[in-house]
């Protein structure tokens, strides 16, 4: 039987609990033998938008996923010069005997068309589509698509950061010991 690994890309600018639900129930739906929780180093998409360092991005991810079976942190893009493209990562995870799975929201499903290398890619791994809404999205052509479905919530990096600048609490949004490396290093306040 293949290893089947589940791939969750991000910024995590800051990871919260909707990173982490969607992680464990692909795992789980799909049964999965890890999930790896990958930090974008230099995502080309959003270099006008991430604010915090990678090292302390990946330092509050590996603090939300300490003592969670079967996932687990991943600097795979932080310790590659050059922007950070996910055909990049799966190319380096590829191997005989292994099924990858890329893990992401429809509304990141949406969006792919404009990624780099998206025919290669489409190639290389099934798309683990969370849907959220009670009708899931329509799936993109030609993927391999599997279906993982999460509660639905109100939550974004981009809301937490706004939160943190108004001095809003955060508790139960991102996890304790991530919130706990965001308060220490002070981010966001300025956001």
């Amino acid at each position: 039987m293949p290893e089947r690994i589940g791939i969750l890309g991000g910024t995590f600018d800051p990871v919260h609990v909707g990173h982490l639900m969607d992680a464990s129930a692909a795992r789980y739906q799909l049964e999965l033998d890890r999930v790896i929780v990958v930090v974008a180093r230099d995502p080309w998409q959003k270099r006008d938008r991430v604010i915090a360092p990678a090292a302390v991005r990946y330092e509050m991810v590996v603090a939300a996923l300490d003592g969670v079976d079967g996932l687990v942190a991943s600097r795979i893009e932080m310790d590659r010069d050059g922007p950070t493209y996910t055909i990049d990562t799966v190319e380096e995870l590829a191997a005989p005997g292994r099924e990858l799975f890329l893990v992401m929201g429809s509304d990141v499903a949406a969006g792919l068309s404009t990624w780099h290398r998206v025919d290669e890619m489409r190639e290389r791994v099934t798309l683990a589509i969370v849907d959220r809404e009670e009708t899931p999205c329509a799936a993109p052509a030609g993927w391999r698509v599997a279906r993982v479905s999460a509660p639905r919530l109100e939550l974004s990096s981009t809301d937490l950061r706004r939160r943190v600048a108004a001095g809003e609490p955060i508790e139960f949004l991102v996890p304790t010991p991530a919130a706990r490396i965001l308060h220490a290093h002070e981010l966001y306040r300025s956001a």
